[in-house]
């Protein structure tokens, strides 16, 4: 007779399985994150071949444990090596996500062609016949000497087969596809994308081989499955940028080996996803002259400066409620600078819609970037240029006054270098040495800066 089944509601955040739906996990307290499972009511089957490691782990005292520094891969993609942290770690299990379409499975092909020929990479595909997977290696030119392709969904056929080959690198294109016979709910679940992804963490770990695992996204632009799976990984990488736009930003939310803070900047082409060493000279191309508005700004992320154009448009509305539209940028972070810049400096902008956009598609999240934001508001408002050979630099407290950011000097010489001229920044801020050919203008409020300028 058939196996009886049974339905259960999976928290997609904690894994949590309640009887009935609820529209708050009584696990974690998120809501609208339980999810239908159908199960079978036998006993699951255990796995053909133990997930606990064989070799019995002793507790070691922290000074006598050995260390030696890790010889990381290469990717051949300088971008790429600077998000990893300086390349692959063996043994690291890595989750890459994005947007359909973004450039996922491309960058991991294109990385296939650059990284050493006597390294032999297994590419599972569970979505894309091998055929497929040949066609976009013709296009992105890659030769596929050292690439083995393998269309499995299954794990423990996936497991068998990585043991026996012991390549030197394992792509899993998707892990939302690959699913596990002794669980019965279906591919992309939150059981088995959960036990998946432990299964290939412990594969890594005791065979030393790096894994790069490829996610797909939900409608709310995370991670699909449960949030134990980022935890679960050594890293998680997310592509950034819109699909209307050749820039794409490859960012680490998560590097047990690296910093979080290092983004890699790509361009996508038809030959695939092109290495973009100046970014800022890509962000400042079509800057428009004497229109206000437009302000530059000095960012930093990780250990590189990237200047980025900011926009601003402040007209009138007819409506009691007025608009507040921010691209790129923080939404309240946005109205929180337009109320200061009412409070403090007396320009109103109850009457007036404002619209913000950082160009080139970039997400700007760093307070520093404050100064230039609320000076653009207040151009596009009262209608004053703000002139283009200037970059902004400085957060915003709420009394109206400006405060220090970190590695000033840097971000100052990355603006030089494009050719500005004056750098607006907070008055305590210190520089270590002096910068000839850039006028420093120091400011203590925003009063003080539109004076200034």
């Amino acid at each position: 007779m058939p196996a009886k089944t049974k339905t259960v509601f999976v928290c997609s955040q904690c894994g949590y399985t309640s009887p009935k739906w609820a529209g708050k996990c009584s696990g974690c307290g998120e809501w609208n994150t339980m999810q239908e499972e159908i199960v079978s009511a036998e006993k699951s089957k255990p796995m053909p071949e133990s997930r606990i490691s064989k070799i019995a782990a002793a507790p070691v005292k922290l000074k006598e444990i050995e260390y030696f520094d890790e010889n990381r891969i290469s990717t051949g993609i300088k971008e790429f090596d600077r998000v990893l942290g300086g390349g692959i770690v063996k043994g690291s299990l890595v989750l890459i996500s994005g947007e359909p379409g973004i450039g996922k499975s491309t960058i991991l092909l294109q990385m296939c062609k650059y990284i050493n020929e006597e390294t032999s990479i297994l590419y599972i595909s569970g979505e894309e016949s091998p055929r497929q997977i040949k066609m976009r290696a013709e296009r992105l030119e890659v030769s596929g000497e050292n690439i083995t392709v393998f269309a499995e969904t299954d794990m423990a056929a996936i497991k068998e087969r990585v043991l026996e080959k012991k390549p030197g690198l394992v792509i899993i294109d998707s892990i939302q596809t690959i699913s596990r016979e002794d669980i019965s709910s279906a591919p992309g679940s939150v059981s088995q994308v959960k036990e998946c992804t432990s299964e290939f963490m412990r594969l890594a770990k005791n065979s030393g081989i790096p894994i790069f695992l490829i996610g797909h996204v939900n409608k709310e632009g995370s991670i699909a499955g449960p949030k134990v799976m980022e935890h679960m990984v050594d890293a998680v990488l997310y592509f950034e940028g819109e699909r209307s736009l050749d820039c794409r930003i490859l960012r680490a939310v998560k590097n047990r080996f690296g910093s979080t803070n290092e983004i890699g900047v790509f361009e996508m082409a038809n030959d695939g996803l092109r290495e973009i060493d100046n970014p800022s000279k890509m962000f400042m191309q079509g800057k428009p002259e004497g229109v206000s508005g437009i302000a530059t700004v000095s960012l930093l992320e990780g250990s590189r400066p990237i200047i980025a154009e900011i926009q601003a448009l402040v007209s009138s509305t007819p409506f009691p409620a007025p608009r507040r539209v921010a691209t790129g940028y923080d939404y309240n972070r946005l109205n929180l600078l337009i109320a200061v810049l009412e409070k403090r400096c007396g320009l109103y902008f109850g009457a007036s819609d404002a619209y913000l956009n950082i160009i080139g598609g970039l997400r700007i999240s760093e307070p520093a970037a404050d100064l230039a934001i609320a000076t653009a508001l207040a151009s596009g408002l009262k209608d004053f240029i703000i002139p283009s050979d200037t970059v902004l630099i400085g957060e915003i407290g709420l009394a109206g006054e400006t405060r220090i950011v970190s590695s000033i000097d840097k971000r100052i010489l990355e603006a030089k270098k494009l050719g500005f001229t004056r750098c607006v920044i907070p008055a305590k801020n210190k520089l270590l040495s002096e910068i000839k050919g850039m006028e420093i203008i120091r400011v203590s409020s925003l009063r003080e800066v539109f004076s200034k300028l």
